[in-house]
């Protein structure tokens, strides 16, 4: 088998806290082949930066995917253009944009290709119809082992692409929401699916968000800055899918939810 985590959404310092801290155990428990975790909320709760991508690739992550936040801090162009680049963005953009929305890589004898995708549903941006864009990647790649971080909004749109591709790729993992789903499951003939993995961010927050500068936005006086003032150190939610992927068939054959709460000290 091969055997994957994915680290769903990692929001800030807290929540980069809470990887070093428990990463180490679920990969002594679980024996992963590969680490995959969403990256855009890495750097104080929007976009990522060479920093807080080496803070988390020694902390046992192997490769990054991101989302609509992955041009948000300085530097984001040169980072995704490297060729070695360990994240991607979002394949599905129509313009020009920095990096690439997919990563071939290799696991023993197994080619493993991951890619992100953008959803199109409440997303304001202009971008490529995602299910054309994943035909046309799996026309170049047909034996590649593909995991796709589908990065949306709207549940309705990752369930329709999950059953659009069973069989094709082995897992579809939701990101974006920071809720994590309770859907887990195979989709026949083995396509691991969940909407959306979750988070790992502050407990006591607003989907990783200060929840006070939240509330004043819902309550009509102001909007949210974006910013994510939090405590570096607390109760922090930590969710995460393990994936079994049987290597002949491409089939994958277990998706299990981990979510627990960690104290970061």
């Amino acid at each position: 088998m091969i055997k994957i985590i994915f680290l769903a959404d990692i929001v800030g310092k807290v929540g980069r806290r809470a990887v070093q801290q428990y990463l180490p155990k679920l990969k002594r428990q679980y024996h992963p082949d590969l680490v995959i975790a969403n990256a855009e909320n890495l750097a104080h709760g929007v976009g990522f930066t060479r920093s807080t991508l080496a803070e988390m690739s020694a902390a046992g992550v192997d490769f990054f995917t991101s989302g609509n936040h992955a041009w948000k801090k300085a530097n984001s162009d040169e980072i995704l253009d490297e060729r070695n680049a360990l994240v991607i963005r979002p394949a599905n953009y129509l313009e020009k944009k920095s990096g690439r929305g997919f990563k071939l890589l290799k696991i023993g004898q197994n080619k493993i290709i991951v890619v992100n995708l953008l959803g199109r549903v409440f997303i304001p941006e202009k971008l490529d119809c995602p299910f054309r864009v994943m035909e046309k990647i799996l026309a170049r790649h047909p034996k590649a082992v593909a995991i796709v971080d589908f990065h949306g909004e709207a549940t309705s749109e990752k369930v329709a692409f999950g059953q659009y591709f069973a069989g094709q790729v082995a897992a579809v993992i939701g990101t974006h929401t920071h809720v994590p789903t309770a859907d887990e499951r195979i989709i026949a003939p083995g396509t691991a699916f969940i909407t959306d993995a979750g988070m790992i961010g502050l407990a006591d927050s607003v989907i990783g968000a200060d929840k006070r500068t939240i509330w004043q936005m819902f309550l009509g006086h102001g909007k949210s800055s974006g910013k994510h003032d939090l405590p570096d150190s607390g109760p922090c939610e930590f969710d995460a899918v393990y994936l079994e992927i049987d290597e002949k068939s491409s089939q994958a054959k277990k998706i299990k939810r981990l979510n627990k709460i960690i104290e970061v000290k």
